[in-house]
């Protein structure tokens, strides 16, 4: 660690005292932005992981389902009844703070009209109906995972940078401080007793020629 090098005197010993009473000050703060940054990431991975788990066994049922009714239908009428949806959807994206960090927030709009199936179920299987379900089941699953994640990211990325402020306050500047001060402090009490020993030095040489005068 390299020692801050500043002159010995007293207002050099002033500005590192306010600069560590500071630095301390922001160490708090931050520790405790990192600690609540830590306690929020750790609760939005936690639905993160359930809402995964919920989505991917849905995506599974719908897997399954189309995989069947491909199997028993012909590419042809597949298209033919997938081609034209009777569901548009949109999202909103707008921000918010939390710790000092802009996440995002997804708002699904969805429109509908008529029914969800546009097809005629007479030639067509059960579990294309099955597919067609679960996957409008799992879309607004799907756009809030999105968002936890990209929340999740976020928060992560400002608490490695809150950790190395911290780190670097911890570790840096606080300990440079605290020796500047030190050094200081031993400087100019050596510079005292250096003035005080030349004080006495010349106290006695006034006494003793006082004597040789009388």
């Amino acid at each position: 660690m390299a020692e801050i090098r500043v002159n010995p005197t007293r207002m050099e010993l002033k500005k590192l005292q306010v600069r560590l009473l500071t630095s301390r000050r922001g160490h708090k703060l931050l520790k405790d932005k990192r600690d609540e940054l830590m306690r929020q990431f750790l609760d939005i991975v936690r639905e993160d992981k359930e809402l995964r788990e919920r989505v991917e066994k849905k995506l599974s049922e719908y897997y399954a389902d189309f995989s069947v009714a491909a199997a028993v239908s012909s590419p042809k009428m597949l298209k033919g009844a997938l081609i034209l949806p009777r569901r548009e959807g949109s999202v909103e994206v707008s921000q918010k703070n939390v710790m000092s960090v802009m996440v995002p927030e997804f708002s699904l709009d969805v429109r509908e009209s008529g029914d969800s199936i546009n097809y005629g179920l007479a030639f067509t299987t059960a579990e294309l109906d099955g597919a067609i379900g679960a996957l409008g089941e799992v879309l607004e699953d799907m756009v809030r995972l999105a968002e936890l994640e990209k929340t999740a990211q976020l928060m992560a990325q400002e608490i490695e940078q809150t950790r190395r402020r911290v780190n670097a306050l911890e570790h840096i500047m606080i300990p440079r401080y605290e020796a500047g001060i030190k050094s200081i402090k031993m400087k100019l009490e050596e510079n005292e007793r250096g003035n005080l020993t030349r004080l006495m030095k010349v106290k006695d040489m006034m006494v003793k020629a006082q004597l040789e005068n009388r």
